[in-house]
């Protein structure tokens, strides 16, 4: 008997800063929506598509300030279809509920505060030796 798989890995920029919500449990629901471009070739019209991504407990609460809209990042989880009756009709959507969220790249806006700490320089390591030991300062102390 061949066994399901139910994996998806997707690479697309938020369309909207994530939604934080408790549950009377007090478990985080994070709510986001990713959009993801498709190359279609020499004059035709690119394509995008829009995919909802639900994260879960730890994982929402720390990625809430991060996830603003515009932020690139790689979703990597399954898909789930939740299904309801609303007005008589059958209806039904699919979500990604994600395993993993890698923010990859700096947000589009430019505009958000973690992007300024990206693009601070790298700190120069400078080796010990160059620090000066205790007998290059004079022994009279002020204090």
């Amino acid at each position: 008997m061949a066994n399901d798989v139910n994996s998806v890995v997707i690479i697309g920029r938020l369309t909207r800063a994530i939604q934080l919500k408790y549950l009377n449990s007090g478990t985080a629901v994070g709510r986001c929506s990713i959009a993801v471009n498709s190359y279609a070739g020499q004059g035709k019209q690119d394509n995008v598509s829009f995919f909802d991504i639900i994260v879960w407990g730890k994982q929402a609460e720390a990625l809430n300030p991060y996830l603003n809209k515009g932020q690139q990042i790689c979703v990597n989880g399954e898909l789930r279809q939740s299904r309801w009756e609303q007005n008589g009709e059958n209806k039904s959507k699919i979500e990604i509920v994600a395993h993993s969220i890698q923010l990859l790249g700096r947000s589009s806006n430019n505009n958000g505060d973690q992007n300024a700490k990206q693009d601070q320089p790298t700190p120069q390591v400078i080796p010990k030796s160059s620090f000066p030991g205790p007998e290059q300062f004079e022994d009279d102390i002020p204090f």
